[in-house]
């Protein structure tokens, strides 16, 4: 059954909750002075949730074409809610992002936020929503 409310809840699996993580991924990487993916090359070890994150990255092209052969726009949807999902976890366990001291780690975290919010980005607008900078 519909329901409205539940349609536009922040916390949920709804577009208003994808939209509002790549808005916020925009806030981020606005006060971090984020321009480019400037490349990093320290060897620096990844946590489980990035080694997460990235591996779910790497699925987007593979999702997409799932998606279209079955025509099945859902199954994207529920891609990028599992994206916006492990980029909420990620934030919220490692050290706050604008103020980690090792710059190189700045960077490659600013760097993969980026890229979720590109992929966040694409894949909304492959569904027919628009993503908000901010909100």
């Amino acid at each position: 059954m519909f329901d409205p409310a539940e349609s536009i809840d922040f916390q949920g699996n709804t577009g208003p909750f994808i939209q509002y993580t790549h808005a916020r991924i925009k806030s981020l990487l606005n006060k971090a002075g984020y321009t480019s993916a400037a490349t990093t090359t320290a060897d620096l070890a990844l946590s489980n949730t990035e080694l997460e994150m990235i591996m779910l990255l790497a699925k987007y092209p593979a999702e997409i074409a799932i998606a279209a052969k079955g025509f099945s726009p859902a199954s994207l949807a529920n891609y990028l809610y599992e994206v916006a999902k492990m980029f909420n976890k990620f934030y919220h366990e490692v050290p706050p992002i604008i103020k980690e001291e090792n710059a190189e780690m700045r960077q490659r975290r600013l760097n993969l936020s980026a890229v979720v919010a590109n992929i966040l980005k694409a894949g909304m607008r492959l569904l027919g929503i628009t993503v908000p900078e901010r909100m």
